[in-house]
């Protein structure tokens, strides 16, 4: 029994003094390692300095310079645009997916010709042989074709217009292909007056004085892409589409007889001459080449 008793003492003693060793070892903290330098995070967006917008990159900004494409400018429509570019302003929203022509930016890329076309880059005109002036390969018109010829003073070039590059010499232009070629004919009767010129810079047609309801004419056959007063400073503004190379412009019109996607004819009478957006009546008559500007006195036959 004694035995018994000592053994048990003994086992508590060594057990307190495990115990006592245990409470007084301090236990090291585990270490911790410092992966700071190892995250990978990813980049983050640039970041303005305070006050600083960072620039919009504006749809089609890729195609910039391109041939085929037109970067918008301040005061431009679909509607400009198409004429600035022989082109008809709806096909213009179709190719590039706008719903609403009056939503476009300035800076935005347009494409202004067709998918499926390749455009050539410009030749420079160094290389270009001097191309015959239309007008001298013309035959003139019978007795009984319209005539009447257009021009405009400086002073009463269309309000609002977007200055551009003005087109260079005959020279510089490639030539038309045969197929291309337009017999033209006056937009006005023959009694109508000449009221001005054409000017590179200041106007980029003819002006034909007139009284208010005179007709006007088309100037060849063709279709109608636009028929509106949408294009500030043209008034009542009628635009004909004659082949993949010219188009024209009849403006200030009082009254217009023909509407969009319209099929006419040479000397069919198209308006009535008004005063609409501009000083006096007369007939504001602009010829497009590829969307440049030329002077119609250079391609409508003698009177």
């Amino acid at each position: 029994m004694f035995a018994r008793t000592t053994t048990r003492i003994a086992i508590g003693v060594v057990a307190a003094l495990v115990l006592a060793g245990c409470a007084s070892r301090t236990r090291a903290p585990a270490p911790v390692e410092d992966r700071t330098n190892n995250v990978r995070t990813a980049p983050l967006p640039p970041v303005a300095a305070p006050g600083v917008e960072l620039p919009k990159v504006l749809p089609g900004a890729e195609n910039a310079g391109k041939p085929g494409y037109y970067t918008v400018r301040p005061g431009d429509t679909l509607i400009r645009i198409g004429l600035e570019t022989g082109q008809n302003w709806r096909d213009i929203g179709r190719w590039n997916n706008i719903d609403n022509p009056n939503v476009i930016e300035v800076g935005q890329v347009l494409r202004v010709s067709p998918p499926d076309t390749v455009v050539a880059r410009p030749v420079p005109p160094s290389s270009v042989a001097p191309a015959p002036a239309a007008s001298a390969s013309q035959p003139a018109p019978a007795a009984s074709s319209p005539a009447s010829t257009a021009s405009a003073p400086a002073s009463s070039a269309p309000r609002g217009t977007v200055t551009t590059a003005s087109p260079g010499p005959a020279a510089s232009q490639p030539p038309v292909p045969a197929e291309e070629e337009i017999a033209w004919g006056w937009p006005a009767p023959g009694n109508s007056s000449v009221i001005g010129s054409f000017d590179e810079v200041r106007n980029k047609g003819l002006d034909i004085g007139g009284k208010t309801g005179d007709p006007v004419l088309a100037a060849a056959d063709g279709r109608v892409v636009y028929a509106g007063a949408g294009l500030r400073g043209y008034g009542n503004l009628i635009i004909l589409k004659h082949n993949n190379t010219y188009l024209t412009a009849y403006a200030h019109n009082q009254t217009l007889l023909v509407k969009e996607d319209q099929t006419v004819r040479k000397g069919q009478k198209i308006a009535e001459m008004g005063s609409t957006d501009t000083d006096r009546v007369k007939l504001h008559f602009e010829i497009r080449r590829q969307g440049k500007p030329v002077d119609p006195a250079r391609l409508l036959p003698p009177r």
